[in-house]
């Protein structure tokens, strides 16, 4: 088949329809506000999760953010977990397997924790990261203010760029 043939039954029209565009920007609500709704699926205050969004999107580590959020390192990964960000499970996608073979009943606890690399706090932040999602319409909160922050400051990581 060549071009010719394939290019026969196309048509071009000379007008397009004018839909205009579609606006649902809602950026101007500050975060905090945005997440008063959801305070009992978070693990922490909506202001703590608002600066440990802020913190950490601007390039700081999850220490970091829980300092500055006021929260300790495991409540603010759940939180930013809960929050829709990735990458706050200690555990890879292979020992991830290993905690849900646990939570499935099919290993036992110790053996789990030992074939993850024997840490209780990565074992108990895997745990909680398994057994509870982000909360969409949390993490649809935080995708629109991140997308309506732009840009959050300096350099990644630079603790002037923060607001």
């Amino acid at each position: 088949m060549t071009l010719s043939e394939i290019a026969a039954d196309l048509e071009v029209t000379a007008r397009q329809r004018d839909r205009g565009v579609a606006v649902a920007d809602d950026t101007e609500t500050p975060l905090v506000d945005r997440l008063a709704a959801h305070v009992d699926t978070l693990p922490c205050t909506p202001a703590a999760t608002a600066t440990l969004v802020d913190t950490y999107s601007a390039g700081r580590s999850v220490g970091d953010a829980a300092g500055e959020a006021g929260v300790t390192p495991m409540i603010a990964a759940k939180t930013l977990h809960r929050c829709g960000v990735s990458g706050v499970c200690p555990l890879a996608p292979t020992r991830r397997g290993v905690v849900r073979d646990w939570l499935d009943g099919r290993i036992a606890r110790s053996d789990a924790v030992a074939l993850t690399g024997g840490d209780e706090a990565d074992f108990a932040l895997a745990t909680y990261v398994e057994t509870h999602g982000p909360v969409s319409a949390v993490a649809d909160a935080v995708d629109a203010h991140l997308a309506g922050s732009a840009p959050l400051g300096g350099a990644l990581g630079d603790p002037d760029g923060l607001r």
